[in-house]
C-alpha cells in the first residue's frame, strides 16, 4: 500500500465509484456514481503514463457524455419544468405522477370547452374517446334512471381498458372543461410506449379507486336503508364507470 500513487488511487476510487452505482437502485444516484467514476478513470488516463491515454480518455468522455444526458433527462422528468404551461393548473389533480410522465400523458391530450348538454359516451355504442371532466358534473342515463356523478373523473375508461360497449349514456350538465383522448391512439401508444402505458393505467387506477371509496356502505343498503341522491349518485357511478 506505501507504492500506492496519484494513479492508483485514481483507478482505485473510480472502479469503486462503479461498484458503488452498480449497488444503488435509484436511477439518479446510480448515473451519478458512474459519472463520477468516469471522471477519474479519464483523469487516470491522463496522468497514468507521460503520454494520456487518448483513445480511452475520447472513450470514456462519449460514455460520459452519454450518461450525464440521461441524467440530465431523468431530472428534468422529476422537475415542474417539465409540466406544459396550460397544463399547470391541473397538475394538482394527478400530482401522484411524475411531471415527465404527466406530460407525456398531456401532450397526447387535447383540452377543450364542452358545452352544456354535450354527450361524452352513448350506451351500447363504442367508446372512441376517453374523456376527463376537469370540472362540472356529468349525468348518466343507464337502464331509464338518471344520477349524476361528480367532476374530476374519467368517462369511458372501463371501456377503454376492456374494449367494451359503453354500460351508460353520459352528459355534461353545465359548460364544462374537458382532456379528451382518442382510444385508438391511446392504445397505439400504450403499446409502443410501457411507460406512456404505465402512466395511464396510474391515473385510471387512481381514479377507479376514488369512485368505489366514494360508494356507499353495501351493509347500510342490505339493511334497507334509504337511498337518497347523495348516496344514490356514487354508488351508480361505480356500477356505470364503463360508461
Amino acid at each position: 500500500m506505501e507504492d500506492l500513487n496519484l494513479s492508483d488511487f485514481l483507478v482505485l476510487a473510480a472502479a469503486g465509484m462503479f461498484v458503488l452505482g452498480y449497488l444503488i437502485i435509484n436511477q439518479i444516484m446510480l448515473r451519478t456514481m458512474l459519472l463520477i467514476g468516469t471522471m477519474l478513470y479519464i483523469w487516470y488516463y491522463a496522468v497514468v503514463d507521460e503520454t494520456p491515454l487518448w483513445p480511452a480518455i475520447w472513450a470514456s468522455a462519449a460514455t460520459g457524455t452519454a450518461n450525464m444526458i440521461g441524467l440530465l433527462s431523468l431530472l428534468y422528468r422529476g422537475s415542474t419544468w417539465a409540466i406544459p404551461n396550460k397544463y399547470r393548473d391541473i397538475y394538482v389533480q394527478f400530482d401522484l405522477l411524475p411531471p415527465g410522465d404527466f406530460r407525456k400523458l398531456m401532450r397526447a391530450a387535447h383540452r377543450a370547452m364542452k358545452p352544456a348538454g354535450f354527450q361524452l359516451t352513448r350506451e351500447g355504442s363504442r367508446v372512441n374517446t376517453l374523456y376527463y371532466v376537469i370540472d362540472g358534473e356529468v349525468e348518466v342515463a343507464k337502464s331509464g334512471s338518471r344520477f349524476s356523478i361528480p367532476e374530476g373523473i374519467f368517462v369511458g375508461e372501463v371501456a377503454y381498458l376492456t374494449g367494451n360497449r359503453a354500460s351508460a349514456s353520459t352528459y355534461l350538465t353545465r359548460d364544462s372543461d374537458v382532456l379528451e383522448w382518442e382510444v385508438a391512439m391511446l392504445k397505439q401508444r400504450a403499446a409502443r410506449d410501457p411507460r406512456f402505458r404505465l402512466a395511464m393505467d396510474a391515473m385510471i387506477s387512481l381514479d377507479l379507486a376514488g369512485k368505489v371509496s366514494r360508494a356507499g356502505s353495501p351493509v347500510q343498503l342490505q339493511k334497507g336503508a334509504k337511498l337518497n341522491a347523495d348516496t344514490v349518485s356514487p354508488l351508480a357511478a361505480v356500477n356505470a364507470m364503463d360508461a
